[in-house]
């Protein structure tokens, strides 16, 4: 099973529980800081992507660490759910696709938009509005980054779905095309 649909079940899961108990925010955060505090601290780190340390070590070293932090019930919980099921590992991911998940369960969709300059607002605006129209009338949230490989045109993607309307993109399809051919 993939990493992106480890993280999709989980992360749909812990938003079902949170969004009825009311602490989406403060489960997103403090799961934020464990994502964080996981994959920087390298003994932690090694503890628990070990897979020769067996898991009842691991499991006192997680219950160690929730006496000293004191998360949430539902992020202990959690916590020891992804442990058992040998899922820690994938923390960040679930997080990550955990706030997305809040998101659009609140109308709002994320999308990365890559071109090969900066874009001025006139082309920001249409392009969220062209977005918004094709999510059903979604609020988007746009995330603009710069990559000069993609040499115009503009490539967005919006959760696993990619629309490539990059040169760079073109230039490989005409490629194949004329190899095809």
């Amino acid at each position: 099973m993939s990493v992106e649909t480890v993280a999709r079940r989980y992360a749909g899961a812990l938003a079902d529980v949170v969004i009825k108990s009311g602490e989406a925010d403060l489960v997103k955060s403090e799961l934020s800081v464990w994502g964080e505090m996981l994959s920087t601290n390298r003994d932690l780190h090694n503890a628990f992507y070990n897979p020769s340390i067996n898991h009842a070590n691991k499991e006192k070293v997680l219950e160690s660490l929730l006496e000293k932090s004191k998360p949430s019930t539902t992020v202990a919980n959690f916590l020891r759910v992804l442990l058992k099921n040998s899922r820690l590992t994938e923390l960040n991911d679930i997080s990550e696709r955990f706030s997305s998940v809040l998101e659009e369960r609140s109308g709002v969709v994320s999308a990365s938009v890559t071109s090969s300059r900066e874009l001025g607002e006139d082309e920001k605006m249409e392009l969220k509005n062209n977005l918004a129209k094709m999510m059903n009338g979604k609020q988007v949230r746009l995330n603009f980054e710069i990559d000069k490989s993609v040499i115009g045109g503009i490539i967005t993607r919006v959760g696993s779905t990619v629309y490539d309307g990059s040169v760079k993109n073109q230039l490989e399809l005409l490629k194949e095309q004329m190899i095809r051919s």
